[in-house]
């Protein structure tokens, strides 16, 4: 009976639905793997496919597919260590959430999910079977538990991996990124440990998929929830783990433990990483947004440089006779910090235009909305044309605090392919590019220093649609907009509580009929990086008529 047990853990990003470059990738780290005289080589859970699937998953040629490859990479792999990977299992007419074991060319072993979880952005209750409470795996003379991501959240399946005679567990995820998620990630695996007694692994991928980033941040437990090893977070990594056998059961060597960056740093990586693997994954490799010398655009085009370079990313100022001075001045100041193509196109004589087209139509009707949307429309129609012409893909620039309220333009400003801060609040808009200016990491891609203008910061907030327009002209101060819609959109607070916690009720109450009549506009919205809970997608379904309103 061996006294040592090497594991290397797989902290890898997949990509949705490329079954032969996932599976590569399987290969290539196994490869590693064997050089390095590993037993077990493990990867996250639905590797082979990517995470989340949603409705890709319950396509017959995908399952097919899927399955076929894992069968194949067991053949590949037959000459080294054990594989473990996440992938589809069909059995008769059902569907489960599977963990292949490969071994001497065949799978010896698949352990199904059991909890299905149904919340924020999972629909596994309507795409898979409940598989049953399983045993562990032999991988050379070592007992293994695999409780599936969701599983582990709970006490039964690993209990009964310990019960019938798993001496470590090794957990795989499909865990996405909220703020501070990573706290519940390690009670809830430190809770198992104590339950069982057993050393755990706990392994999640990375990358962005769609609107979700998957943070990685691995970890391994020994028995009493001593931290052994910690990977980092966001970053791919391979990482061989050494345990050894000793009269209290298996323990895990004393091994690297990387330090995880603040809240504020972690939102900001996932605004680059999902643009940058929403791109990759994609196809598209440049960007152009509109720079309108506001905040929220110069926030974009960081987050677009950092993640692309400079060279990729084109800003163009899009001016009306209300643009000010300071706009057009910043908007230039901003690019040229970041070293990025700075485009200024006009719109006064398309507007002009449009108006004499609509002239006749409007005669004899007071100026208002609608004329100040044509100039929004119309950025977006010359943005869009650029996108076409050149190939690349336009970014929207709207926060959490206007995507919530409506305050943006449909088929305007809200023209565009992505968004980075789509989930995030205007507040925390300040708060990032204040962090931004003084924070340079390896992974940013744009120049370290104040490369976001303190004039842009400092300004008070405006569409400038008209002269003189301010952001509060139409909106509560952004303070108290924001304190009320993160009680009201991602806490699900009464009006009631939120009067209590001190505001008016004639504020929160036009807040909350902004939110539920602005549903038709987020419904057609582009996707954005999720950095909460109640992310404007998957996390948060309302429907777009709706006459219910709170009467508390």
């Amino acid at each position: 009976m061996a006294d040592t047990f090497r594991l290397t853990m797989a902290q890898a990003n997949p990509t949705m639905g490329d079954l032969n470059g996932n599976a590569a990738k399987v290969r290539a780290i196994w490869a590693e793997a064997k050089a390095a005289g590993s037993d077990l080589v493990a990867f996250p859970e639905m590797f082979i496919v990517g995470y989340n699937a949603q409705d890709l998953i319950k396509k017959p040629a995908l399952q097919r597919a899927a399955m076929d490859v894992i069968a194949q990479l067991a053949v590949e792999c037959a000459d080294g260590p054990t594989v473990a990977v996440g992938g589809p299992y069909v059995d008769g007419d059902r569907l489960y959430n599977a963990y292949f074991v490969l071994r001497d060319g065949k799978v010896v072993h698949r352990h199904l999910k059991h909890h299905l979880p149904n919340y924020t952005v999972f629909d596994e209750e309507r795409l898979f079977d409940h598989g049953p409470l399983g045993g562990p795996y032999d991988v050379n003379g070592v007992r293994i538990g695999s409780p599936i991501c969701e599983d582990a959240w709970f006490e039964d399946v690993s209990e009964t991996l310990e019960e019938t005679g798993a001496e470590i567990l090794v957990v795989p995820n499909g865990s996405p990124y909220y703020r501070d998620k990573f706290d519940r990630r390690m009670s809830h695996m430190v809770a198992r440990v104590v339950e069982t007694g057993l050393p755990l692994v706990y392994l999640n991928m990375v990358g962005g998929q769609d609107d979700q980033v998957f943070d990685g941040g691995s970890f391994v437990l020994n028995p009493g929830g001593e931290l052994a090893m910690q990977l980092p977070v966001f970053d791919e990594v391979v990482a061989h783990v050494e345990f050894t056998r000793t009269d209290r059961g298996w323990r895990c060597g004393d091994g690297d433990k990387a330090i995880l960056p603040a809240g504020e740093e972690q939102d900001y990586r996932v605004c680059v990483e999902a643009l940058r693997d929403y791109m990759g994954k994609t196809g598209f490799k440049k960007v152009l947004l509109g720079l309108s010398g506001g905040i929220d655009s110069a926030l974009v085009a960081t987050i677009a440089v950092d993640a692309l370079g400079a060279e990729n990313v084109r800003c163009v100022m899009l001016p009306s006779e209300y643009t000010s001075q300071g706009s057009l001045d910043d908007a230039k100041d901003i690019a040229e910090r970041l070293g990025c193509r700075y485009d200024f196109v006009p719109i006064r004589e398309g507007r002009d235009a449009i108006t004499n087209t609509l002239a006749p139509l409007f005669e004899g009707l007071e100026s208002g909305l609608a004329e100040e949307n044509i100039q929004s429309r119309l950025r977006g129609l010359l943005l869009m044309a650029m996108s076409n012409k050149f190939g690349e893909m336009l970014l929207t620039t709207g926060n959490k605090s206007e995507v919530a309220v409506g305050y943006a333009t449909i088929y305007g400003d809200m023209a565009g392919g992505y968004n980075p801060i789509k989930d995030m609040y205007k507040t925390r808009v300040f708060e990032t590019s204040r962090w931004r200016n003084e924070v340079h990491r390896d992974w940013m891609m744009g120049p370290a220093g104040e490369v976001i203008p303190v004039p842009i910061i400092e300004k008070p907030p405006s569409a400038e649609l008209r002269p003189d327009q301010k952001d509060e002209d139409s909106l509560p101060p952004y303070d108290v907009l924001d304190a009320i819609l993160l009680m009201l959109v991602d806490e699900e607070k009464s009006v009631a509580e939120i009067v209590a916690a001190g505001f008016d009720r004639e504020i929160v109450k036009r807040v909350e009929s902004l939110v539920y009549i602005s549903e038709y506009k987020r419904f057609q919205s582009a996707p954005g990086a999720r950095l909460s809970k109640k992310a404007f997608w998957l996390d948060r379904r309302y429907p777009i008529v709706n006459r219910f309103r709170d009467p508390s």
